[in-house]
């Protein structure tokens, strides 16, 4: 039996943990790869990401916004805007997204059921 030591050695990494917390729920990624590019205004974001509801997108980017990641601009109008953008938080992390856009094109099957390095050229 390994003692308490040992085991407090081969807990999860808090940073990670947090980062799971957050990334963890569904169609946050998604929203923070479709901001990278620069400013969206929220109907553009909802038509961007097929099948997330306005609710749950406006609670993305409530916890989003809440991290530090994103920031909410309103455009009283008429009509009345609201767009997002990243922080320099947030931007900062356009290299790790890419490298999981890398990993999950060579390790994770696509629609045909084959992971890259399988699939007939």
């Amino acid at each position: 039996m390994a003692d308490r030591g040992e085991q407090q050695c081969k807990s999860v990494d808090v940073g990670m943990t947090r980062v799971f917390e957050l990334f963890g729920k569904r169609w946050t990624g998604l929203i923070v790869a479709t901001l990278m590019p620069g400013e969206v205004h929220f109907a553009e974001l909802r038509r961007a990401i097929p099948g997330i509801s306005e609710r749950m997108l406006s609670d993305r980017l409530t916890e989003l916004a809440g991290a530090g990641l994103v920031l909410r601009e309103v455009d009283a109008g008429p009509p009345l805007r609201v767009a997002y953008r990243l922080t320099p938080a947030g931007e900062a992390l356009d290299t790790a997204l890419k490298e999981l856009g890398r990993w999950a094109e060579e390790h994770l099957a696509d629609a045909s059921g084959c992971p890259e390095g399988l699939r007939s050229r």
